[in-house]
């Protein structure tokens, strides 16, 4: 069970008035469930500590970046080294080749790798890209799909801002929502109804393959092909923001897992081991339109930055080694299905959707397919789901609205201790 948290509460309460909302990404405000967010010392393997000296086992694994746990010996030992010869030099280096050609041997639709230092600004970039390519302004998105806070992808989109209940934020103007076409996901009907409107201005279509910013949510059959052949008929080029589930969900991403080729793909989280780094890549006739080789400019000054990149090709390395996957996944479809019993056992309505080790609980007991379905989920249930877990020293995504994350580091005790923390939240329900 958890303990005290003033110290957290006296960060909370100085935070506010140094940081706006207290925080420097949203979700982590505590917004959606309520209550004083934690403030964190520390992470080791599958466990976070807080200020208060509380330990929590941890299913967010910093929103899925830490594949192999917190403070990885491997990951920590090659970015101290990278770290002692320099933290960075805004000139080229070695390793950062040695990263683009193990990104590109990975995925199965990537020639040629640009890295910066994050999701959004590798899904700015990529559509950037797109629109050049084709000379068209027009992207296709997903409602409740996020891909970073850039201006154009800020329409319907989830996790934080699902979150917050904003659709669409203040600042983003109505000369660029004009060329956003919001589509419900897992609807190819009205995808091409889209590209029957407007499929001569669409340059692309963007899209998580398993959404995951409005909780997990699958592709059903059929769609990611069905986005294929659409964009293949148009002559539009198909993106998949695999900041999430690239290297998650296999060696080769959702890519690979569903026998589905973009033209385009955007990375994050997993490849930089939980230091900033990310990346866009694909074909290489399309890739070649970017400066300085082409006419689309794209820069960044940290980006390949030398420690990121080694914390991120130790992270690969570790992923050849040990191939983590097949027991990921076994690890997180065994604690869906307990989870999902003892819900069940308790007259709790809920569906666990899974790909993967990715998951996610909706309280509720309606199918959750798309954003709609999942803003209808009991998110009130969630909220005194968190609390009740977070007691019991289990730190699940403070929104309902996210997806849970697993890594190697979590072990039988630990999943044990999920299942027995969650038949003693709900007993009373």
């Amino acid at each position: 069970m958890s303990g005290p948290t003033s110290r957290s509460e006296e960060l909370f309460r100085r935070a506010r008035e140094a940081i706006p909302g207290a925080v420097n990404s949203p979700v982590r405000a505590f917004g959606s469930v309520g209550g004083t967010p934690r403030f964190v010392e520390r992470g080791e393997g599958a466990y976070l500590f807080d200020v208060d000296g509380n330990r929590y086992l941890d299913l967010v694994q910093s929103w899925g970046a830490l594949l192999f746990g917190h403070a990885r010996e491997e990951v920590v030992a090659a970015a101290t080294v990278a770290a002692l010869r320099g933290t960075s030099f805004g000139a080229p280096t070695e390793a950062e080749v040695l990263f683009a050609e193990r990104i590109a041997a990975a995925l199965p639709s990537v020639d040629r790798v640009r890295l910066v230092s994050s999701g959004t600004e590798a899904c700015m970039s990529a559509v950037r890209l797109a629109r050049a390519v084709t000379g068209r302004p027009a992207v296709v998105k997903f409602a409740g799909c996020y891909h970073g806070h850039w201006d154009t992808l800020l329409a319907r989109a989830g996790s934080g801002v699902a979150t917050f209940g904003l659709p669409d934020s203040p600042g983003v103007t109505g000369a660029v929502a004009a060329d956003t076409l919001v589509v419900p996901f897992n609807d190819t009907d009205a995808v091409a109804e889209a590209f029957a409107v407007r499929g001569d201005q669409i340059a692309c279509v963007i899209v998580e393959p398993v959404a995951a910013n409005m909780g997990v949510v699958p592709p059903v059959d059929g769609f990611l092909r069905g986005l294929r052949e659409a964009c293949d008929r148009a002559g539009a080029l198909l993106i998949f923001d695999e900041v999430i589930t690239g290297f998650r969900l296999g060696r080769g991403g959702a890519q690979e897992r569903f026998g589905v080729k973009p033209d385009l793909t955007t990375l994050g989280k997993v490849i930089g081991g939980g230091f900033p780094l990310a990346a866009f890549g694909g074909r290489a006739d399309v890739m070649d339109h970017l400066a300085p080789a082409g006419p689309v400019y794209q820069a960044g000054t940290l980006s390949g930055n030398p420690v990121a990149v080694a914390a991120g090709l130790a992270t690969l390395d570790l992923i050849e080694s040990l191939d983590p996957y097949p027991g990921l996944e076994g690890v997180a479809k065994a604690l869906a299905s307990e989870l999902d019993g003892i819900l069940a056992e308790r007259g709790v309505p809920a569906v666990i959707n899974r790909e993967g080790s990715l998951f996610s609980v909706f309280f509720g007991g309606k199918p959750v397919t798309d954003y709609d379905s999942a803003r209808a989920a009991d998110h009130a249930t969630y909220a005194r789901f968190f609390h009740a877990m977070l007691e019991r020293g289990v730190y699940l995504p403070p929104s309902g609205y996210e997806g849970w994350f697993l890594g190697t580091a979590h072990g039988d005790a630990e999943t044990d201790g999920v299942v027995e923390a969650a038949r003693d939240a709900t007993w009373r329900w």
